[in-house]
């Protein structure tokens, strides 16, 4: 089954042409319809271009798959961020008019949720999962009409958000500058992550921080947390992951497709697909995200990145050599840094050339092996 194909306008150019981006949709005929919902998105930052590669690995296989649940998929997200070019380079991680970054534009409800509770305390789960899901499209929809309106970011993010909070799963596609493949899991949903085809999972808490994930699943968690304080038993309703599939600027077809397979197993595992596809066999580790550390340069110069991320780095082992150039002939022109604990590093900065205090390093630190499936 080929998915059909729609267009959605977000925002408009300087010279009046309308800016929309692509929409693919899979949808289960109605007697077959039993699965959950799905949101896909990929690209919000314009460098980051594998999550579509992705979604088009992942199209070809559902296209020969039974369809149960119905599934939203937007490649190419943010077409302003992608042509945001310079020379070679693609710098589109920040909105270029208000410096804000692509993805901390979207909507915190910051609802009323003791009162709201309160007034629809009556209604079955599903009933209450349903108005909730209303009520935070609506909001979404009169922020896309607030009378003194609203910025170009904040529009684009808006309106990728009420595609996301018509789903129960939602999927947000990305990768790091240069990056081993990492998930950002909910402490709730930590299950997920034994399904994708992805070694090292950040678990991060109930705590909205801007980012597409937490703005889909934060106003369910704490609805759920609302709901338990009112002794009600109400399972979170929103799944929400971030997927960081390596590095920037970069596309790999292979890569995509095996990345693909894992999302499929998750699909297969959550009933959105009729087929069962297993998740690969590999080991899957995870950390707190409050014990994810980032390294920042403490001077700066030209580095030689010397520790592999993906791969455990012990206690002492040099990370980076500095050289100073300036420096030549004292005992400051290279210099060897390391880090006093165990850990594994994610990702680093993308230019061998840093100012200091410079991002050069994210970590994973108290690193755990997740329980297998």
């Amino acid at each position: 089954m080929l998915p059909t194909t729609s267009s959605l306008q977000i925002g408009e150019l300087a010279a009046g042409q309308a800016l929309t981006i692509p929409i693919y949709h899979f949808k289960p005929s109605a007697d077959k319809a039993t699965g959950p919902k799905v949101y896909i998105q990929a690209n919000v930052h314009g460098a980051e271009v594998q999550g579509n590669a992705v979604i088009y690995q992942l199209m070809k296989q559902l296209e020969h798959c039974d369809i149960r649940g119905e599934i939203t998929l937007v490649p190419l997200a943010n077409p302003l961020g992608i042509n945001q070019k310079s020379g070679e380079f693609t710098l589109g991680r920040f909105d270029p008019i208000t410096g804000a970054n692509w993805n901390r534009e979207y909507l915190n409800h910051a609802i009323d949720l003791p009162t709201w509770y309160r007034e629809h305390a009556n209604l079955s789960d599903s009933e209450l999962i349903q108005a909730y899901r209303s009520t935070l499209i609506e909001a979404c929809q009169q922020k896309l009409l607030y009378e003194w309106g609203i910025t170009t970011g904040h529009r684009l993010a808006v309106n990728l958000q009420i595609m996301a909070h018509c789903a129960d799963i939602v999927l947000d596609l990305h990768t790091g500058p240069k990056s081993c493949k990492h998930l950002y899991c909910p402490e709730y949903d930590l299950a997920a992550a034994q399904f994708l085809s992805i070694p090292y999972t950040l678990v991060i808490p109930n705590s909205f921080g801007g980012a597409m994930d937490e703005a889909a699943f934060c106003p369910w968690w704490q609805l759920s947390d609302v709901a338990k304080s009112q002794g009600r038993d109400l399972a979170v309703a929103v799944s929400a992951l971030t997927l960081e599939l390596a590095s920037q600027e970069r596309v790999c077809l292979e890569d995509a497709r095996l990345d693909a397979q894992g999302i499929l197993a998750y699909l297969s595992h959550r009933g959105v697909i009729a087929q069962t596809v297993a998740p690969v066999k590999m080991p899957r580790f995870g950390c707190y995200l409050k014990d994810y550390k980032k390294y920042h340069a403490p001077s700066a110069g030209l580095v030689e990145y010397l520790a592999a991320v993906g791969e455990p780095l012990a206690a002492g082992q040099p990370l980076v050599n500095i050289l100073r150039m300036d420096l030549y002939g004292t005992v400051d022109e290279l210099k060897s840094l390391s880090l006093p604990q165990y850990c594994v590093p994610i990702l680093h900065f993308a230019s061998a050339s840093v100012h200091q205090g410079t991002e050069l390093y994210k970590v994973m630190t108290h690193v755990f092996e997740l329980p297998a499936t």
